[in-house]
């Protein structure tokens, strides 16, 4: 059983730029990916980003190079061990706590739930049947497998605009189906969306239900599109939020709110002595990975202040 100063649980940017601060501060930490439901590979739901364009220091780069550049500045420092393994529990101890992963057991002074969220399902008749079979989550991943075809996608938010944005650069349409009144992306994005011709936008719209014979070649709406309920698609995208992944925190004794966000104070602090959540799971408005990455940064700097302190022996 391995001991460490600061073990984070998730491996996506927040809890990579966490670890490397942890080192700074010469913490000896151990960051735990692929944790309660997710299987993202190291660098978390950015390395599903086509592109981004809002991180200082770098005018435009993937989701996946900068991931890449988060994780390559963790395992430069030697105090950082990275382990891609499911955790299944966490529990106080009297030394601090006890991680137990699929594969190992480990003890540390404090932890940081740096879990994020995990795609929210579009739940109707057919997504569940169709889902990799022409129903898909991620743009980046299965964008490409649907060059010259008619596709739709569901959501309104930034996300959603941008997975139609990447869409259109292998489909010859893109239909943006959306609840609302309008979408409502990042005015940059709002301004590319409507200026792309490949990209229609169906407002005030559902999907009721997703047909197909082996693949996905219809979608049932609750209104006409130019006098039918049908609309043919090759495929359909969903764009519509995520779900928190919170449930080990909660079984710590984590309070969270009523979204399941963990509650935190500004220094990324959780009712439980300890235990920091930083990122997506996290109760912050505004979630960006750059606002991640500080939070993450925050809870090292907050974890090494406890256990300087001796708190942690209390």
């Amino acid at each position: 059983m391995g001991k460490y100063d600061f073990i984070i649980i998730g491996a996506g940017g927040t809890g990579l730029a966490a670890a490397m601060y942890g080192a700074r501060l010469g913490l000896k930490t151990l960051v735990l990916g692929k944790s309660h439901g997710t299987e993202l590979p190291v660098g978390g739901v950015i390395t599903t980003t086509h592109l981004v364009e809002n991180y200082p220091g770098f005018i435009k780069l993937s989701g996946m190079e900068l991931a890449e550049k988060i994780e390559k500045h963790a395992r430069s420092y030697e105090l950082v061990t990275i382990k891609e393994e499911k955790v299944i529990s966490v529990k106080k101890t009297k030394e601090g706590f006890e991680i137990k992963s699929e594969n190992d057991s480990y003890k540390s002074k404090t932890v940081l739930f740096a879990t994020g969220t995990k795609w929210r399902k579009l739940d109707i008749p057919g997504s569940n049947e169709f889902e990799n079979k022409g129903v898909h989550y991620c743009a980046l991943c299965d964008g490409p497998f649907f060059k010259n075809k008619i596709v739709g996608l569901v959501g309104g938010s930034d996300s959603a605009a941008k997975d139609a944005l990447l869409l259109s650069e292998y489909a010859k349409k893109v239909y943006i189906i959306y609840r609302g009144d309008k979408i409502h992306p990042e005015p940059i994005n709002l301004n590319r969306v409507e200026q792309n011709k490949k990209i229609e936008v169906v407002n005030n719209t559902n999907v009721l239900e997703i047909k197909g014979d082996k693949f996905v070649n219809e979608v049932i709406l609750d209104g006409d599109y130019e006098g039918s309920k049908s609309l043919k698609l090759d495929g359909i995208f969903v764009a519509i939020g995520h779900i928190v992944l919170s449930k080990l925190a909660k079984e710590l004794g984590v309070k969270t709110n009523e979204k399941g966000e963990i509650i935190v104070d500004r220094m990324t602090r959780t009712n439980v002595k300890g235990v920091y959540a930083a990122g997506d799971v996290a109760d912050g408005e505004f979630k960006q990975l750059i606002t991640g990455v500080a939070e993450g940064c925050t809870a090292a700097y907050s974890a090494y202040e406890y256990i300087g302190s001796g708190k942690n022996l209390n």
